[in-house]
């Protein structure tokens, strides 16, 4: 019994062990049995197909699956699945295909053509789609253009029309004389279907006509004859008989780019593509015989621009096209399938690239996905999927599409319970929220080896928000373990869609759910994980997020609309859920091209925005405001501004004589800112000479070339270019001249000799230099330098004809060398100059002049290379901004197609001579250009370039030039000074230096001044100063005020920075000086508008001026007159009195001299000498003419109108005892001026060029500059006043009755404080030109007193050459210093007192001294 009972117990055992081992391994089993992803693909996807109508048509298409069901295929047809079931035409074949039994098309059915997709499904598991195939159907044969009769010169090319429909070039084919025609190299079929004939021969003539053949009926165009004329020798213009035209071509298509020329002498047609000239054949690239350019299996590298160059001897022309590469779309990342539980996040990704940029969407099991809360489209083309559900499993497909064609790839998605494990390391496409949860409770397995955790407890929501709500929790009653982790599951109410959120981190019982709609209930629930796995789930817990502020939505129907170049005009609805009243909105607009948004208030639902960019895409969108604040912004919309025409003319246009017939002009386009629009094409304007009558001639809008031919020789031409949009014509270039040669260059005979050559022997080399023939009438190719030992025969070498000097490299020391050189063409070599040269010791010093890096880094090679490096030829530089230069060069030791296949580089050198001490620049490359940047605006900049290749170095190239354009001053001007003029204190001066950084030519400033420094600057005055001017003037401010100065350059690109304020204040009264002054003053200011006190009427009077201001001049001015006239008639009584009283032959010479005071002497004075009056002074081209001699209603005062003078005169502002100079030079009449040297700057004239008394010269109160007046064309006398610059004299001089001689005075102007003091002065020096702006001046002379006198107009129609005028001025300046002193003027407010008497002595010795002063003047006035 025990035995047995023994025996129980242990069956029993391992009873129970057993069924726990199966209970385990069922547990792990499960754990593990993750479904396998299906095998599922498409084996063949249909293509693109052209059908014939009537014919049968098939759509292949094949799906592989690894399931037990096979797959079933259905077809869509434009999007929607196919009927055909009863259908008797279209069946799907066993394989899935789609067969037509015969195609249906007609002009009005056309059931057949459309984009056709199949779709393959496996039940209980999903559905893929294909790519989709564009199905067409061959129209009916139409002839656009046919063949038309056409003759052609023997050698020549010709064009034979026939314009297909394009899906019909297939079907083209050609017939001569109504036999099949084959195609060649010579005769081209073109891509529209026309047929080339190139070089044309005899054989050639005939009837030509194209047939259509095998699209269901065939259709021949009208036949047309070919003829055939014999070459006459007559010169023929290049024409194009077809242009290239610009193609689209997808890779690996083949390309054909028609061009055919004709005229004579033949052409010659070459291609470029961009700046690089294409072989006859290289490789894919072939030149067609008839000019056509041939290019196999098209890459995305030919993409650009081709020109095709056809020239003869007389002309050259080219035109352009574009070559567009389509590339169709490919996978760069595909969409991998995924594992997931069920409220996970997920994403798909999808890269693909092409040409242009495809477009995707995503299809789920055959159905296209639509973006939702759920489903969303991130980082471009990447599909999200949130919360996952069960019924989210299947099929997912990548689909991309663009112009070039479509492409599909596809993933699997399955969802597992949560009890089955998902992969050890989860798929890299799933989300942080995936990854997190997917560690927890050992992989997701249900372990057996311990309980899970109870629910969480008192789940409460501790914060809501209207976009986030904070859940928080307790521990869970039974936890079952110390490290927990928590998730949230949370779903919106009325979903079953669930989505998860985990804690960060083991023991936290918090989360915050983000991203949540407002005014939206949710629903929540927590579980806890423990080591064994997921525990209970908490109740649900259902929390409303809070409603938004209660803020406008969206305005409705937001509409724009551009309507000018620069305006958009913008409307929109009021906002549907306003939520109170709108108070205002605001629109907000982007440049897309520059990125920065603006914004601008607006009141009602409508608005035109101004002050746009010409031809600009914007985007606009509007948000309305209530008392809340800002709504929800509307979407954006894109406007683009209009057009308009070019605001700039284009760049660096330049002219090439090419013979004597013809000159070719480039140019570059308008800068991208002033196009305004797509160029549409240029107007080339052209004139013969001088004449006014142009000729036009236009291009279009890529063409930046144009052969101006037909001209006449050896005359010049001007030109000027302007860019042309679809609304005009834009500024043109300045005139750019150019002279046809005489004769065209003549190739009969070799170049003469050239002209000079020069050596330069260093240690193991010669630098050789030379200058080309002098007769430039005969072809120079190229040039031959031979060099040896001891005679010139060992070696030779050929360069450009361009060069002008070349490096002979690899010589040996101490040895003399010969070197011959020799012009060559295609005729022969010309004669020979000669040279020697002895290179210099292995031990001769460094020389200075040769360059340091070339000895250091081209050390001596012991073996001569046969073949030295040959220096880079046509170095461009290319000016793109006001910073950068891009420089190109071509490298002859390179094989024809310029490729670098060696370990070759270039070094690019630069400088510029501004300032002279510039350090050189370098830089290497292993490219044929290289983009120069950090450059100085508006500076001329050159370059030149080696090639070094291991050791080997070549020479310098030739230099290119090249001036980057302008740009805004960067810096302010400087040394700002202001300083008040002297006796002048209502009046400024303003001094200054240009900017540091001007970055242009200065146009002019503009000068801020304010009494507050901060004030806005549009509330500061503002005073334009034109030019280069570096001083300005400004008067009428306040007395005893602080003023505030900036000024501010600009050149031809905008305005620079301000300078630093400087302050100023302006002096407290007015100084004695200047009232002095204005007691002085015989006249009344002169009459102008208030707003500019210096302008006056050309033909107004002085002494018809009105009168002052205020009565206080009134009353001076008549003192004055009264004082005047009374000393006036007191002196001439006294004097008369006296006279009378000298009876002897001395006093009677004395009042003879008196009375013809104003006569012209002789250098005897003898009776017969004596003159009238009215005298005709002639010196070189200056003379004196009398005027009409009627009575003037004054008959003591004769009006002498006085031309304007350019002489800038400092006014007198003080009596002559007050100017010791004056007073010396009348002390010093006969030597003081003229030992003066003229070169020496004479010192400033203090009166009218007569002496008058100072208390009779009357000058302007408030000076006579005035900036805005200042011409550049009126020259100046004197030689230290700056160039471009000329004052304007204003004031009027009043010469004293008694002392004027009739020599009419000079009118004095404020001296401009730069300057140095002007050269004295006389109206016989002083005129510049014809009398535009006479001055009127009042005279008188001793003898005229009582009676009318006639007045003398001063007229000089050129100026004196300057030695006369020097000679002149010593002269004048002579008799000037000789006169007697006048008396000190007497203050304004008193009489003018009388002399107590004369003598008769002083009276006798005062007429000896006026006779001597005519002697003078007459000497001065009639010298040859």
């Amino acid at each position: 019994m025990a035995e047995r009972g023994a025996l129980s117990l242990l069956s029993l055992l391992c009873l129970t062990f057993i069924h726990t081992e199966s209970t385990v391994a069922k547990h792990v089993d499960k754990g593990l049995a993750a479904q396998a992803f299906s095998s599922f693909w498409f084996t063949v996807e249909p293509q693109d197909t052209l059908a014939i109508r009537g014919n049968a048509a098939l759509l292949n298409c094949s799906a592989h699956s690894d399931a037990a069901t096979p797959a079933r295929i259905e077809w869509k047809k434009d999007g929607t699945f196919m009927s055909l079931v009863s259908d008797e035409r279209r069946h799907i074949l066993p394989d899935g295909s789609l067969f037509f039994t015969h195609v249906v098309h007609s002009k009005h059915n056309k059931p057949d053509e459309g984009t056709y997709q199949c779709v393959a499904t496996i039940d209980n598991l999903g559905s893929i789609s294909s790519r989709t195939a564009r199905f067409s159907v061959a129209g009916m044969p139409r002839f656009a253009s046919q063949p038309a009769p056409a003759n052609v010169h023997l050698g020549e090319s010709q064009v034979m029309a026939c314009e297909v429909n394009s899906d019909l070039l297939a079907f083209t084919r050609w017939e001569k004389d109504r036999q099949p025609l084959e195609l060649n190299t010579r005769l081209v079929q073109l891509p529209s279907g026309g047929l080339v004939i190139t070089n044309a021969s005899e054989a050639d003539a005939g009837l030509y006509r194209c047939l259509v053949e095998n699209v269901g009926s065939s259709k021949a165009s009208d036949e047309a004859q070919l003829q055939i004329l014999a070459e006459t020798g007559e010169e023929r213009k290049l024409e194009f008989v077809v242009q290239p035209m610009s193609v689209t071509k997808v890779v690996g298509n083949s390309m054909l780019m028609p061009c055919v020329v004709t005229g004579y002498p033949a052409p010659n047609v070459r291609w470029m593509f961009e700046d690089k000239l294409l072989e006859e054949s290289e490789g894919r690239v072939e030149v067609l015989e008839g000019g056509g350019l041939h290019i196999l299996n098209v890459t995305e590298v030919d993409a650009g621009t081709y020109t095709c160059m056809a020239e003869n001897s007389n002309a050259t022309i080219e035109a352009q096209a574009q070559l567009t590469v389509q590339v169709p779309p490919r996978f760069v990342k595909r969409p991998a399938n995924i594992y997931a539980h069920e409220s996970m996040d997920i994403v798909f990704e999808c890269e693909v690239s092409g040409s242009p940029a495809p477009t995707v969407k995503w299809v789920k099991n055959g159905d296209a996905v639509i973006p939702s809360d759920y489903f969303k489209i991130i980082k471009e083309h990447n599909l999200q999927v949130l919360g996952l559900v069960k019924s989210d499993e299947g099929f997912y497909q990548c689909l991309a599409e663009n112009d070039a064609g479509n492409i599909q790839s596809s993933a699997q998605l399955i969802i597992l319970d949560h009890d089955v494990a998902l992969p050890s390391s989860p798929p890299p496409s799933l989300t942080p929220n995936t990854t997190e949860h997917v560690t927890p409770g050992s992989g997701g397995i249900a372990s057996p080896a311990g309980p899970t955790p109870s629910a969480p407890r008192d789940v409460v929501a501790s914060l809501v928000s209207t976009r986030f709500i904070k859940l928080t929790w307790r521990l869970p009653a039974e936890p079952h373990g110390d490290e927990l982790t928590y998730s949230v599951f949370y779903s919106q109410e009325g979903t079953s869609r669930e989505r998860v959120v985990n804690t960060s981190r083991p023991g936290e019982m918090q989360v915050t759910i983000q991203n949540l709609m407002p005014d939206t209930k949710y629903r929540f629930r927590v579980v806890a994980h423990n080591s064994n796995g997921q525990g209970e789930s908490s109740a649900a817990l259902k929390v409303a997020t809070q409603a938004e502020v209660q803020v406008p939505s969206p305005a409705p129907n937001l509409q724009a609309v551009s309507n000018t170049p620069t305006s958009v005009s913008l409307s929109w609805d009021k906002p549907l859920t306003g939520n109170g009243e709108i108070l205002t909105y605001k629109l907000y607009y982007t440049d897309k091209s520059v990125g920065t948004e603006q914004d601008s208030d607006v009141d009602g639902q409508s608005y035109t925005l101004t002050g746009l960019k010409k031809n600009t895409v914007y985007s606009f969108r509007v948000v309305a405001y209530n008392k809340h604040g800002p709504g929800v912004s509307t979407e954006d919309i894109i406007v683009r501004t209009l057009s308009d025409v070019p605001s700039t003319p284009p760049q660096n246009l330049t002219v090439e004589v090419q013979n004597s017939k013809s000159i070719m002009l480039r140019w570059q386009p308008p800068p991208f800112n002033g196009q305004n629009g797509e160029i549409t094409g240029y107007k080339i304007r052209y004139r013969k000479g001088s004449r006014r009558s142009e000729a036009a001639e236009t291009t279009g809008g890529t063409q930046l070339n144009k052969l101006i031919d037909g001209l006449e020789r050896g005359t010049e031409y001007s030109f000027r270019v302007s860019a042309m949009t679809v609304n005009g014509t834009g500024p043109a270039t300045e005139w750019i001249t150019a002279e046809t040669f005489e004769s065209d260059l003549d190739e009969s005979r070799v170049p003469d000799q050239p002209s000079s050559l020069h050596v330069r022997p260093l240690v193991n080399s010669i630098v050789v230099s030379w200058t080309p023939p002098e007769n430039q009438d005969i072809v120079v190719r190229g040039y031959t330098i031979s060099y040896g030992i001891g005679s010139p025969h060992a070696q030779t070498i050929k360069v450009d004809y361009k060069q002008r000097y070349y490096t002979i490299e690899n010589l040996d020391p101490s040895s003399h060398y010969v070197i011959t050189l020799k012009a060559l063409n295609n005729v022969g070599e010309g004669i020979p100059v000669y040279e020697s040269a002895i290179t210099r010791p292995q031990s001769d010093p460094i020389d200075p002049d040769v360059d340091l890096y070339e000895l250091f880094h081209a050390p001596y090679t012991p073996v001569p290379d046969p073949s030295p490096m040959m220096p880079p030829v046509g170095v461009q530089a290319s000016v793109l901004s006001h910073d950068t230069i891009k420089v190109t060069w071509a490298d002859n030791s390179l094989p024809k197609n310029q490729k670098i296949t060696d370990n070759r580089f270039y070094t690019v050198r630069w400088k510029t001579n501004i300032p002279a001490n510039t350090k050189v620049k370098m830089a290497n490359t292993t490219s044929l250009s290289h983009m120069v940047t950090g450059l100085k605006p508006n500076t001329l900049y050159e370059f030149s370039v080696m090639v070094t290749k291991g050791r080997r170095t070549s020479t310098w190239s030739m230099t290119a030039q090249g001036t980057t354009f302008e740009t805004i001053p960067s810096s302010s001007p400087k040394d700002v000074t202001v300083v008040s003029k002297e006796n002048k204190p209502r009046t400024i001066i303003v001094n200054w230096q240009p900017p540091s950084e001007a970055n242009g030519k200065i146009t002019g400033y503009i000068i801020y001044y304010s009494t507050d420094v901060n004030a806005e600057v549009h509330d500061w005055v503002i005073e334009p100063v034109v030019g280069n001017r570096l001083t300005h003037q400004i008067q009428e401010l306040t007395l005893d005020t602080t003023y505030y100065f900036k000024i501010q350059a600009r050149n031809s690109k905008g305005m620079g920075p301000m300078s630093d304020a400087v302050h100023f204040r302006t002096p407290k009264t007015e100084s004695s000086d200047k009232m002095a002054n204005d007691q002085a003053s015989n006249l009344p200011p002169k009459p102008g508008p208030p707003g500019n006190p210096h302008t006056h009427d050309s033909g107004t009077s002085v002494g018809k001026s009105g009168v002052g201001t205020n009565s206080e001049n009134h009353i001076l001015v008549i003192v004055i007159i009264i004082s005047v006239g009374a000393f006036t008639i007191i002196v001439v009584v006294v004097g008369a009195f006296l006279c009378t009283r000298r009876t002897t032959s001395h006093q009677k010479k004395k009042r003879a001299a008196s009375k013809s005071s104003n006569g012209s002497h002789k250098y005897k004075g003898n009776a017969k000498d004596l003159k009238p009056p009215d005298l005709w002074i002639h010196h070189e081209r200056l003379e004196l003419k009398p005027m009409d001699k009627s009575p003037e209603p004054n008959p003591v005062m004769t009006e002498t109108p006085i031309p304007r003078t350019s002489q800038d005169i400092t006014p007198a502002d003080s009596g002559l005892e007050s100017n010791p100079h004056l007073q010396q030079r009348r002390n010093s009449y006969r030597e003081s001026v003229r030992n003066t040297p003229i070169s020496e700057p004479l010192p400033p004239a203090t009166a009218s060029s007569q002496a008058s008394c100072p208390s009779e010269i009357m000058a302007d109160p408030e000076g006579s500059y005035h900036g805005s007046t200042t011409t550049e064309e009126e020259p100046s006398y004197s030689s230290n006043l700056p160039p471009h610059r000329s004052a304007h004299p204003h004031t009027h001089a009043h010469a004293h009755p008694l002392k004027s001689f009739a020599v009419p005075s000079i009118s004095a102007s404020s001296h401009p404080p730069y300057e140095s003091p002007a050269l004295p002065s006389t109206p016989l020096l002083a005129q510049t030109g014809p009398p535009t702006h006479p001055h009127v001046v009042k005279t008188a002379s001793i003898g005229t007193l009582g009676r009318t006198r006639t007045p003398m107009p001063v007229t000089v129609p050129n100026a004196p050459d300057v030695p006369e005028t020097s000679k002149m001025l010593e002269d004048v300046d002579s008799v000037l210093a000789s006169l007697a002193p006048c008396p000190s003027p007497a203050p304004r407010s008193n009489p003018v007192p009388l002399p107590q008497s004369y003598e008769p002595d002083e009276l006798t010795e005062e007429m000896a001294h006026l006779e001597g002063l005519m002697k003078d003047l007459n000497a001065i006035t009639t010298a040859p």
